[in-house]
């Protein structure tokens, strides 16, 4: 983990010309005394896939903008099972109900090797008073997470299998302009479209029996987008 001074990221040194911080649209409308409020220093850093950001009930003293890679956002059902609730990718906001609640609602937990910059919540709090683009930026971001909340209710918790993991084939190559994407476990898969492991792989193997998808190293799939709207919403 390395430590990285409020002037370094804002001055865009120490690898941060590229960083989230900097172009994330949360953090845009800020002058540079706005982010020198910000008095911690920032901490970028970087954890394996399957590490944990944090566990629900623990005290959300700070959010996380992710830099890279991919975090499950996770509920546990009364039998044990998890419910993987939102995936979060490049740019989203990790812990973003530390701006409301003392407490995560969820775990949070790297799908991918990934990259963040974690900061403080009580200084966003601040910011938030007195920055009004800061504040209508935080409004959209919630406003965001309840329309993801939304689609995954209808388009990941409804239709048959293959139309499900179609649609989520969709999203993780979203904005790519090569069509790949990165999966991740099949019980990964199946926690976040109810149902079930072996299905998950069922329909993997199926996919690629069909050439919907094009495997091209581990895990990572060139995806055949048209035939899959086909799919999903057929």
């Amino acid at each position: 983990m390395s430590k990285i001074l409020l002037k370094q990221a804002w001055q865009g040194v120490a690898n941060c010309s590229q960083c989230s911080i900097r172009q994330s649209v949360l953090f845009a409308g800020l002058s540079e005394k706005d982010f020198e409020t910000i008095h911690k220093p920032i901490n970028q850093f970087q954890i394996k896939a399957g590490d944990k950001i944090y566990s629900m009930g623990d005290d959300a003293t700070c959010m996380f903008t992710l830099r890279s890679g991919l975090v499950k956002l996770v509920q546990y059902l009364p039998d044990g099972t998890q419910r993987i609730v939102r995936l979060l990718r490049t740019a989203d906001v990790v812990g973003l109900e530390a701006t409301l609640s003392p407490t995560y609602k969820h775990d949070a937990i790297a799908l991918h090797d990934t990259e963040m910059c974690r900061y403080p919540t009580s200084a966003t709090k601040e910011l938030s008073k007195t920055n009004p683009t800061l504040h209508q930026e935080l409004m959209s971001r919630w406003e965001h997470a309840l329309n993801d909340a939304d689609t995954w209710a209808t388009e990941f918790s409804t239709g048959t299998a293959k139309q499900r993991v179609s649609r989520l084939l969709l999203m993780l190559s979203k904005d790519n302009p090569a069509n790949n994407c990165t999966l991740f476990s099949r019980e990964d898969i199946g926690a976040i479209l109810s149902i079930t492991t072996e299905t998950a792989s069922r329909m993997i193997a199926e996919f690629k029996r069909q050439h919907l998808i094009v495997e091209t190293s581990f895990n990572v799939f060139l995806c055949d987008v048209d035939r899959l709207e086909e799919v999903a919403y057929d």
